[in-house]
């Protein structure tokens, strides 16, 4: 798999040289030494000891858990930070740009904006599908990165993977496919396609289906060289020592996120049944997620008389294509017959 690290990256941080910790080179001699390099506190605590910047014990296992060599996964600071990252390494400030695909998640947008970068758009179809002849319309040698979440957010809806192998053979740039909701798709992920696309990124995260929201963890997978560089420029410590404690734990647990994604599907397909009932829902679009995208008739009004009701939903509808929308977390059973009961009452 023919991977040229300098069509991707900007040519100034090639020959940047990473900060290095005293430490990491004895990370994997096995060896018990007494660390007198890092001016920490030497009495122990749960984290007075700076956490293995190269996480490599998480990094085996993920790698293990996903089948993949653990030379092709970067992790960080919840994929908020991957996404920052690979922009600026990506993309030269008030010269390039990347593309997304509204509507879509909004941090694409931030994080370009915040380092200069422009940003190119190429609206989903009425029926949230991709539009490749738009996409290709607004391809330009600048745009650097294209952006697919799917499941996407905040349409809950998953791309055809044809189409989205399409884009990979045809554009050559940088292809980001964002999979924070794959635990909840019929899709199957699309880390099996790396071998086949060396400009081919799959973003995954512990946010979502693992409960790990609080902890910030993301995984990030392509090809080793491009890994390899986004290691060099990272923050030292980017993963703390008690996210990489509570990744590991939870690891451990995944008959127990087997369970509760199954739970929450079943809990999906009850609102899927019942929110259209309704009689100011006029659509409920399609999930493949752990959330649901309605039409109403007034979202501000639905979402003030949610909030009374003691209720937190989210109003998308300044995105482009969610006007008058609502997005619905599915919740537990009874968090649920509670936003049922409230939605209800609104009728009257």
């Amino acid at each position: 798999m023919d991977f040229n690290l300098d069509s991707y990256v900007r040519t100034s941080l090639l020959t940047l040289q990473p900060y290095q910790s005293a430490r990491e080179e004895f990370v994997n001699q096995g060896r018990k030494m007494i660390l007198l390099d890092a001016n920490e506190n030497p009495f122990e605590t749960e984290s007075n000891r700076y956490p293995d910047p190269l996480q490599v014990d998480l990094k085996e296992r993920i790698a293990k858990w996903k089948r993949v060599p653990p030379d092709q996964l970067y992790l960080s600071n919840g994929s908020d930070e991957f996404i920052s990252q690979l922009i600026m390494s990506c993309c030269e400030p008030k010269q390039d740009s990347i593309l997304i695909l509204p509507p879509t998640f909004g941090m694409y947008q931030v994080a370009a904006r915040t380092h200069g970068v422009g940003v190119v758009e190429a609206p989903l179809t009425k029926d949230f599908q991709l539009d490749l002849s738009e996409i290709s319309n607004v391809l330009t040698p600048q745009v650097k990165i294209l952006f697919i979440p799917t499941p996407n957010n905040p349409t809950a809806n998953s791309f055809e993977p044809e189409a989205l192998l399409t884009l990979l053979n045809t554009f050559s740039g940088l292809v980001v496919i964002d999979e924070a909701y794959v635990e909840f798709s019929k899709e199957e992920s699309f880390i099996s396609q790396l071998e086949h696309y060396p400009n081919l990124v799959v973003c995954q995260t512990f946010s979502k289906a693992q409960g790990l929201a609080g902890a910030r963890l993301g995984m990030a997978f392509a090809h080793p060289k491009l890994i390899q560089f986004l290691n060099r420029i990272k923050a030292p410590y980017n993963i703390n020592s008690l996210t990489i404690a509570a990744a590991l734990k939870r690891l451990e647990e995944q008959d127990r996120v087997l369970s509760q994604v199954d739970y929450i599907l079943k809990e999906r397909m009850k609102l899927e049944t019942e929110l259209p009932k309704i009689s100011f829902i006029a659509n409920c679009f399609p999930s493949d997620a752990n959330f649901i995208l309605v039409k109403v008739d007034n979202s501000a009004l639905r979402y003030d008389q949610l909030i009374d009701q003691g209720i937190v939903v989210r109003n998308p509808s300044k995105n482009r294509g969610c006007e008058n929308t609502l997005r619905i977390t599915v919740g537990r059973a009874e968090e649920n017959k509670a936003l049922l009961t409230a939605l209800k009452n609104m009728e009257s």
